[in-house]
Formats: C-alpha cells, sequence, structure tokens
C-alpha cells in the first residue's frame, strides 16, 4: 500500500491563463511552484492523479551530499541550505533532521572508492570524512560485525517524504500558486515557433512557460512531442518498523540494508543493493543506451517480464489532444513491494545489527524511480521548443535535492541568474 500523505486543499477551477504552467505535482515541480510564488509569478501547477502521490512520497527521505556524482554535488549543497529553512519557508514540521549520512565499507575496494569520491569533491568543501573501524562502532554501536570503515557527512541529513511536498504545496498555496489535482496535460500549444499554452483534459490553457516535472512519465510526454528521453523505470520496495529502540539517529547505508529513523519513531528500511526492474516495451527502444550502467550494476538488478510488460505496451504512444491520454488512463503509478526484497532488507540488517530482530514491520511500499542513462537528471531547454524547460530524470535523488531542483527550473524558465550551473543536466548530452 502507498504511504498516507498529509492532504492538500488545491483549486476545483482551472484559470484560462498563466505565466508558467508546471506538469507533475511531484516535489520538484510543486518546488519550483513555490519558488515562482514567492518571486509573484503567476503559476499553475497540473496533476493528472493527487500531489505528491506518486515516488515524491515514497522514497527514503535522504537529503544527501555523500556519494552524489561530482557533476550533481553543487546541486546538493544548494538543497541543504533550502532545507534547513524549509520548516520556517513553510510554516510546517516537515521532519528535516541534520543526524548525519554514514556509507559502510566492508571491503578494501569499498574504503578505496570513499576516498576517490572525496578527492572528486574535494575543492566543493563538503565536511565529508572516512572513518577507521572504531570511529564507525562509536558513532553506531551494536554491529555483530567488524566494518572496515565508513565514508561519513554529518551535515546530511533527512526529511519525511509524506510531510514535506505536502507542505511546500501549501505554502505555494497560501503565495499565490494555482494547483489543479485530477487534471493530466495531454499535450502543449505552440504559436509563433514558441510555446503558447498547455492542453489538458479540461481544454487548453495559455502561458508563457512550461515547466515538465514529470518524473516517471515526462519520457511519454515527450514522445508524443517526437522529443526523446531515455529514461527506465525500476522499482524501490521500502518497509517502516513501528516505534522502536535503535542503534542511532544516523542515516546508515550498509552494502545489503539501509535505515533511518523516523519522525514517528520508527525506523525507514530498505534492501539498497537490490531494485526490482520490470522490463518494459522501452528496453527494446532504448536500452542500449543503459549498458555501461548495467555492466557496472547488474548484480543490484532483479529484472522480471510480466503485468507490467503488457500494461504499459497497452498504452498508447501516440495520441491527439482531444483523445484521452496515458496520463488518465493510469492518474497513479501504484507498484507493490517486493516481498522477497523486503525480507532480504530485514535478514541483512538484523544480521548487521542484532537490535533490529524485535522490529515489526507496520508497513511497505513500492516506489517507481524513473532511472537516465548517467543517473544525472534533465533539466534545461530543449532544441527547437522554445518555452519548454524540464525537470526530470532524478534517478531516485529528486527527494534530496527537489527543493533546489525547483528553485533552478523556476530560474531557467523565467531567465533568472541559475541557482547552480545547469550544464551538467542539458538533454543533449545524450545525442
Amino acid at each position: 500500500m502507498a504511504p498516507i500523505v498529509t492532504p492538500v486543499q488545491t483549486h476545483a477551477d482551472v484559470p484560462q491563463k498563466t505565466t508558467v504552467a508546471i506538469i507533475g505535482g511531484g516535489i520538484v515541480g510543486l518546488s519550483a511552484a513555490l519558488t515562482l510564488a514567492e518571486r509573484g509569478v503567476p503559476v499553475v501547477v497540473f496533476e493528472k492523479g493527487r500531489v505528491v502521490a506518486e515516488q515524491s512520497s515514497r522514497n527514503l527521505g535522504w537529503i544527501r551530499k555523500t556519494n552524489r556524482s561530482p557533476q550533481d554535488a553543487p546541486l546538493a549543497i544548494e538543497a541543504d541550505k533550502l532545507w534547513a529553512e524549509m520548516a520556517q519557508r513553510t510554516g510546517s514540521n516537515v521532519g528535516y533532521q541534520q543526524n548525519g549520512i554514514l556509507f559502510l565499507a566492508d571491503t578494501e575496494e569499498l574504503v578505496a572508492a570513499n576516498r576517490k569520491w572525496l578527492e572528486a569533491v574535494k575543492d566543493l568543501n563538503i565536511d565529508s570524512r572516512l572513518l577507521s573501524s572504531d570511529e564507525v562502532a562509536r558513532l553506531v554501536p551494536g554491529s555483530s560485525r567488524s566494518w572496515q570503515g565508513g565514508l561519513y557527512t554529518a551535515s546530511d541529513g533527512y526529511a519525511e517524504p509524506t510531510l514535506a511536498a505536502s507542505a511546500i504545496a501549501r505554502a505555494a498555496i497560501e503565495k499565490g500558486a494555482i494547483v489543479v489535482e485530477n487534471c493530466a496535460v495531454r499535450t502543449l500549444a505552440t504559436s509563433g515557433g514558441k510555446v503558447s499554452g498547455v492542453v489538458t483534459e479540461r481544454g487548453e490553457i495559455a502561458c508563457e512557460h512550461v515547466i515538465l516535472a514529470g518524473g516517471l512519465w515526462s519520457r511519454k510526454f515527450l514522445g508524443n512531442l517526437n522529443i526523446s528521453l531515455p529514461s527506465l523505470p525500476i522499482i524501490g520496495s521500502v518497509l517502516r518498523t513501528a516505534p522502536m529502540e535503535g542503534p542511532t539517529d544516523i542515516a546508515v547505508a550498509g552494502p545489503d540494508f539501509s535505515f533511518r529513523k523516523r519522525k514517528d519513531g520508527g525506523y525507514t528500511i530498505t534492501q539498497r543493493a537490490a531494485m526490482s526492474a520490470p522490463l518494459m516495451p522501452d528496453h527494446a527502444r532504448i536500452g542500449l543506451k543503459y549498458v555501461p550502467t548495467l555492466r557496472a550494476n547488474w548484480r543490484n538488478l532483479r529484472p522480471s517480464l510480466g503485468r507490467d510488460f503488457f500494461s504499459d505496451y497497452a498504452l498508447t504512444r501516440k495520441w491527439k489532444d482531444g483523445r484521452i491520454s496515458p496520463f488518465e488512463r493510469t492518474r497513479t503509478m501504484d507498484p507493490m513491494a517486493n516481498p522477497a526484497l523486503i525480507q532480504e532488507a530485514m535478514d541483512n540488517l538484523i544480521a548487521a545489527w542484532p537490535a533490529f530482530k524485535t522490529a515489526e514491520i507496520a508497513e511497505t511500499w513500492g516506489g517507481a524511480i524513473d532511472v537516465t542513462p548517467d543517473s544525472l537528471p534533465v533539466m534545461g531547454s530543449v532544441p527547437n521548443w522554445e518555452g519548454l524547460t524540464l525537470a526530470t530524470g532524478y534517478s531516485g535523488h529528486g527527494f534530496g535535492t527537489g527543493p533546489a531542483a525547483g528553485q533552478l527550473a523556476a530560474d531557467l524558465a523565467t531567465g533568472a541568474v541559475p541557482l547552480v550551473d545547469p550544464a551538467p543536466y542539458d538533454i543533449r548530452r545524450f545525442g
């Protein structure tokens, strides 16, 4: 089942025009809306289902710089600053805790990889440091294993996905943004060679600029416009425990498990070394772009061919603006958790920290993650599509960098000075 999200009172009516239209009511789209509303820019968010009902509320809640790609680390650094002020900015407790994140190393190879990452980001002044085996034991006591060491960043942290994006949505609405649920955008309207509006299931709405923050659905939306966005899905399986005493408030990533303390007193846990990878028709179309990533990560994927393939195949790839779109046929992507991965997560964690042997599993869920070939998001303009800004493809990092990614998207859409250099995120890197 999906986690219960703090509800948001959205708008029933759709305006005839706005300055910026945002497609997608996840954390990135809502953060962009909040930024624009704070700047006095009229903005409307269109969500095909319910806001934050997909991956924005199903992720682990981690907010980290640790082990980020050096190209992506500047965005994560800016996100830290925005998360620190989020409670004041939204007037809500979003569960943000700067309790640190620790990546454990059980081999010399992992220690060497951590050292290599530190060297790559040394000019960014991130407070990450290598820990010895004894330091790991002092920070996270009670392990039955002796670790080679760890990579620890005290300024990393986490927030509650079921609270945070909803709080951002409410704050955006209070500051003038319009958020419309159950209203899918089918396509874009153009005039004079640039985007002039969005065509929704309730009609056309004029606008000067569009931000596409559609997550997993962005590839289908762009494909209907003959724009190629390489993106494939993987499914994470997550559980939360009932409130319990645990070894630490630090978020911990082991080789085949992770855990972090929740605001409700329980822990969010996953098997971080394994994700379900349902085979889709798109694997045949763009799978070759993922060969380098697959070679490096094939042990972490559990491929399957089944109902997901045929459900996706049944969704049309091309449609007219007057026809029902795939986004209306599937309002919310709601994958089931993989029971085997849930059991693996608990078994692996208990083997490392016996304190979790008494943990009671209160809830499990699945979340669909859109992954690009290089695991970096796609943000910026699209050649030959003036007035369209992409903010998608976050590859499992969207929640942590969401506030900064949304602000960057708002900057790019309005011609403001960008929060960070957007060059690494340009869609043209895929050819």
